[in-house]
Parts: C-alpha cells; sequence; structure tokens
C-alpha cells in the first residue's frame, strides 16, 4: 500500500465526529511510527538500559 493510500485509509477509519486535528493527530501517529520501524530495520537501536536511562532523566 503506497503513502497516499495509507493515508486515505487512517483518515476513512476516524469516526464521524473526527476534526481535522485528530486527522492530523493519526497521520502524525503513524509517521512516527514508520520511521521508527525504519530505524529499527536498519539497525539503528539502543538497549533496553540505555532507553532506561534515558527515561530516568525525563523523570527528573
Amino acid at each position: 500500500m503506497d503513502t497516499k493510500q495509507q493515508m486515505l485509509k487512517a483518515i476513512e477509519e476516524l469516526p464521524d465526529d473526527a476534526n481535522v486535528e485528530d486527522a492530523l493527530e493519526r497521520l502524525y501517529l503513524l509517521h512516527k511510527i514508520e520511521r521508527g520501524v525504519k530505524q529499527a530495520d536498519a539497525g539503528d537501536l539502543i538497549s533496553q538500559e540505555e532507553a532506561r536511562q534515558r527515561m530516568a532523566k525525563w523523570l527528573k
């Protein structure tokens, strides 16, 4: 499925009372997920321990 078709499908799946902001949020989420999958496929990963250390800094 190409990008345009994915975008149209995501918009069609929104509830009838969704607004433009809802659509943009959904599309942005899908973009971020796709980007993360591509990074993972390319081996651009961090360990679980590194993730925990980064998250600990956020909670301070």
